[in-house]
């Protein structure tokens, strides 16, 4: 397996990943809390974006192949 480096902003938290890790997972290992609801990416209650902009839900998305660093960019949603 390949390690990334996976920031997570706007704390710049960095924690070292490896592909196919499930974002939750890493996260949590940073003590970055990221919110989750239904855990099927159907309420995008854990939705946060991608360095260069694309929203992507964290609970059913995992650290990518092929890079070796990721930006993960969060942010409240004060509905949730």
């Amino acid at each position: 397996m390949t390690t990334v480096k996976v920031t997570f902003l706007p704390d710049n938290v960095t924690v070292e990943a490896e592909t196919g890790e499930p974002l939750l997972d890493v996260a949590k290992r940073g003590s970055v809390f990221i919110p989750t609801g239904c855990l099927m990416g159907s309420c995008h209650a854990c939705e946060v974006e991608l360095d260069d902009g694309t929203p992507i839900c964290a609970c059913i998305s995992s650290v990518p192949s092929g890079i070796e660093e990721l930006t993960i960019n969060l942010y409240s949603d004060p509905v949730w």
